[in-house]
């Protein structure tokens, strides 16, 4: 009996190991072609249509197959991305950007005002997907992880961003991240956001500078009638402001007893030395010679002719009165005596001024005197005379500034031989300056400016850009400013949204900077040496 149940047990025993091992057989089993099927690729989806089009009219656009108004059939457009390998013919045509059954085969706005976007298409039937290969298995390197959120959201490693979501990698093989300060834009983002560029140029730039002046005198041909002695006007020969004169006119006749009496002593010296020669003594002669040369110098000191001085040495007439004749040219723009009025020695009795040259004085700004410099030719134009153009020169500037208009003081001269520039009229000035030797320039729109450095972004092509600093001089004519240093002639700039550009470039500097901060302070925590034990304590 004991025998027979010890054989039972056995029997038990190995039937329930057989069981076991049979069942691990068929769970490995069941897992083996799981896993197959899952690694098994999958077949190619199916390219849907975007539309279709009459193949000998592409304006004749449907959305599902048929035929044209000719009875042909329509021929399908796949939708492919520009650059892509196509079998069949490419096409381009515009979509609304929020609906695609808005399909036209030229640019415009769908129905609700929206530009539409530009899309390429295969015409046909699409090419038989190539046998699939196993490709090399490549390894990516991921530059840093952000957040699907919020972009400035950016870690080195992975986890959780504020929102709950896990952070994204970004891969530096990635389209869109550029190498060595560079930053990469998709052409389809950069057309949306309106990038323009221009081209760097070596020539010469010149600036037209247009101000207002007023035409004066010119002070260095005033002149100012005065007298050497005091007296009575007995004779006014210019009795009116604006009287033209001439070099050597009688302008006055002056009665003064200084004139008598000095006349008189030299007739009674004249007289002296005719008897003192007679007399044959050579001391009285010499002596009598000093004295009319005395008499004789003091009526040339009261700028008495030679003339008269002759005349009264010859007759022995003494004149009662003086005449007072022009020295200058011009024309009387002050009269301040009148007949019978006494003058008084140095009192001015007449202004005079030539106006064959007057001055034209403008003001120009700050940043405009680098173009102004003395001998530039300058034009100048009236209003009472339409048609009339005068040439001159700039002649000085005034080494200071106006201070209530904070402009810096300009004076030309223009030759006026017809009379026609009078004094205190406006005019339009124009000074045309340009460099000597021609130099880099851009459009001034390209530059970004600080306050302490300005930038540019250089267009690399491919929809890469550079941010680069450069030093700026002159702004001349049509927008241009002058490129000191940090550009040469022919590489492209920026003109418009380059703050979009700018934003990026500083977005991106800052996640490297970032990175390599966190990266030093990891080198740190590992570099760390462990903190020494006190002498006698152990753990």
């Amino acid at each position: 009996m004991r025998s027979g149940s010890h054989r039972a047990l056995w029997w038990g025993l190995s039937l329930g190991i057989v069981l076991c091992l049979l069942a691990l057989a068929g769970l490995y089993l069941a897992g083996y072609r799981v896993m197959h099927h899952a690694a098994a690729p999958a077949p190619p989806a199916e390219r849907k249509p975007l539309c279709y089009v009459s193949p000998s009219n592409s304006s004749y656009i449907r959305f599902s197959p048929g035929k044209d108004e000719q009875g042909k059939e329509l021929l399908p457009v796949y939708p492919i991305k520009p650059g892509a390998k196509v079998s069949g013919r490419v096409v381009k045509y515009w979509m609304s950007p929020t609906d695609p059954t808005y399909v036209k085969d030229k640019p415009g706005k769908d129905p609700k005002g929206q530009e539409l976007v530009p899309i390429y298409g295969e015409l046909g039937q699409p090419a038989a997907a190539p046998e699939a290969k196993p490709a090399a298995k490549k390894t990516r390197r991921i530059k840093y992880w952000v957040s699907p959120m919020d972009p400035g959201y950016v870690r080195d490693k992975p986890g959780k961003a504020p929102c709950g979501m896990d952070l994204v990698p970004v891969y530096a093989d990635e389209p869109g991240v550029a190498q060595k300060g560079t930053i990469a834009v998709d052409p389809q983002i950069i057309q949306s956001m309106g990038v323009r560029t221009a081209t760097a140029k070596v020539k010469e730039i010149s600036r037209t500078i247009r101000a207002v002046g007023q035409v004066t005198y010119d002070e260095r041909l005033l002149t100012a009638v005065t007298t050497k002695l005091p007296g009575w006007v007995e004779r006014l020969y210019v009795k009116a402001t604006g009287d033209p004169i001439r070099r050597g006119q009688n302008l006055l006749s002056l009665y003064s007893p200084e004139l008598v009496t000095t006349q008189e002593e030299y007739l009674l010296a004249l007289k002296n030395l005719q008897t003192m020669e007679k007399s044959g003594i050579p001391e009285f002669q010499k002596g009598s010679r000093r004295l009319l040369a005395a008499a004789r110098q003091r009526l040339k000191y009261w700028d008495i002719p030679e003339a008269q001085i002759a005349a009264l040495t010859r007759t022995g007439e003494v004149k009662k009165n003086l005449t007072l004749v022009s020295p200058v040219n011009g024309i009387v723009i002050k009269r301040m005596v009148m007949e019978g009025q006494m003058v008084q020695a140095g009192m001015p009795l007449l202004e005079v001024a030539d106006l064959s040259t007057v001055w034209v004085e403008a003001e120009i700004y700050e940043y405009e005197l680098p173009w102004v410099k003395v001998g530039q030719h300058a034009t100048m134009t009236l209003t009472y005379l339409p048609g009339k153009t005068y040439h001159g020169r700039v002649q000085y500037i005034y080494p200071y500034l106006m201070e209530a208009t904070r402009t810096a003081k300009v004076r030309l001269a223009f030759p006026n031989p017809d009379l026609k520039l009078k004094p205190d009229m406006y005019a339009q000035v124009e000074i045309i300056s340009s460099m000597k030797k021609p130099t880099v320039v851009i459009p001034s729109e390209a530059v970004m400016d600080t306050g302490e450095k300005q930038h540019v972004f250089l267009a690399l092509g491919q929809g890469r850009f550079e941010p680069r600093q450069i030093k700026v001089g002159k702004r001349g004519d049509d927008g241009l400013v002058q490129v000191l240093s940090g550009l040469k002639g022919g590489e492209k700039v920026v003109t418009s949204a380059q703050f979009l550009l700018d934003s990026e470039s500083r977005f991106r500097e800052a996640v490297a900077q970032m990175l390599k901060g966190d990266e030093g302070q990891a080198g740190k925590k590992e570099a760390a040496p462990a903190p020494a034990h006190p002498p006698g304590h152990h753990h």
